[in-house]
């Protein structure tokens, strides 16, 4: 079965990184197909011709798209080796809750209010997109997007508590959801001068724990690399 899995995907991509460590704690032997994104292949938009985005599954000829639907795929289909998700249907749902708020995070008027009204969401945006913004702007913009980032992070520090992982005393889907951003962490702190491990050493904490798992440490790239490809991207795109 291993042999008919493709994963077609943009190396530094956190989404398709939360799919590639999901893989290796399945043990699923892939093809991996790097796309370039500005000049798509006809694969890619052929597999999914709604968004035209990477990542993208393919398993016996067929598509999955989303990452997050992608992971519970893996973990259902390949149920028997590392489950992701609790069997309990409301542990179940928690953590399919913050794997989405990772994507979709509340503003900081309903930050405070998620836990009594976790479905009050208002000017959405995700972990990327605030990342994004850190590092693509300057001046009341970025410093903005570097608040509203630190609340979300400090939000879900508080969820994970003194749990060892997300997941309990195991990697669980919202770890997977999460730690592909760790790999960004350098490139965030570096363009917005900051320090994410000075206002959320737990978070930071558990990231290093989980770099200590063999499916994450031999999947997330450089931290280092990771910046190089922001200034890369930053000089494509004009940003100064």
């Amino acid at each position: 079965m291993g042999d008919e899995v493709v994963l077609l995907d943009f190396w530094p991509s956190p989404f398709g990184l939360r799919v590639r460590i999901a893989l290796a704690l399945k043990g699923i032997k892939y093809e991996y197909k790097d796309e370039d994104l500005w000049n798509k292949s006809p694969l890619l938009l052929k597999m999914n011709p709604v968004h035209k985005k990477i990542p993208v599954l393919i398993h016996k000829g067929k598509p999955i798209s989303e990452s997050l639907i992608m992971v519970q795929y893996i973990d259902e289909v390949w149920k028997d080796e590392s489950p992701l998700l609790p069997s309990d249907p409301y542990q179940r749902s928690q953590a399919m809750f913050w794997a989405d708020f990772v994507d979709k995070k509340a503003s900081s008027s309903v930050l405070s209010s998620i836990l009594l009204c976790p479905l009050n969401f208002c000017n959405r945006m995700q972990i990327y997109g605030l990342g994004r913004k850190v590092c693509m702007t300057k001046g009341e913009e970025q410093e903005t997007a570097k608040k509203e980032l630190m609340e979300c992070l400090k939000v879900l520090e508080g969820e994970l508590g003194d749990k060892p992982y997300f997941g309990g005393e195991n990697l669980g889907f919202v770890d997977v959801s999460l730690i592909p951003f760790y790999s960004r962490f350098y490139a965030y702190e570096t363009c917005g001068n900051f320090s994410i491990e000075a206002e959320c050493p737990t978070l930071v904490a558990w990231a290093k724990r989980c770099m200590e798992k063999e499916s994450v440490f031999s999947t997330l790239p450089d931290q280092h690399k990771v910046y190089d490809f922001v200034l890369q991207l930053k000089k494509k795109l004009g940003i100064e």
